[in-house]
C-alpha cells in the first residue's frame, strides 16, 4: 500500500451491527475503535470489540469518501460483497 492510499473498511461490532469508515492506517484505526489507542468513533465505543470484515483501497480521499457513501447506502446483506467485489456506481 502506498502512503497516498486510502482504505474504505467495514467493521462488525460486538452487537452484530456494521460500521464503515475510511483511513490511511487500518491497524491504528482498529486499535482506536477497540479502545487500545485514543480516538475511534463514538458509535463503536459502546459496541466493542470490533473486527474487520472487509476493506478496499482507493487512490485518493475523494474516491474513498464516495465509496464509503455507496457502501453505507446499501442494505446490510449487500455491504460486504459490495466492498469486496469492487463494484462501483
Amino acid at each position: 500500500m502506498t502512503p497516498d492510499c486510502w482504505l474504505v473498511y467495514l467493521l462488525e461490532c460486538a452487537d452484530g451491527t456494521l460500521y464503515c469508515g475510511i483511513t490511511r492506517d487500518i491497524e491504528r484505526r482498529l486499535a482506536q475503535h477497540n479502545g487500545i489507542l485514543p480516538g475511534g468513533a463514538r458509535y463503536t465505543r459502546g459496541r466493542r470489540p470490533v473486527h474487520l470484515l472487509a476493506n478496499r483501497s482507493c487512490s485518493c480521499k475523494s474516491d474513498a469518501l464516495r465509496l464509503e457513501y455507496a457502501v453505507k447506502a446499501k442494505p446490510r446483506h449487500v455491504k460486504i460483497t459490495f466492498l469486496l467485489d469492487g463494484e462501483q456506481e
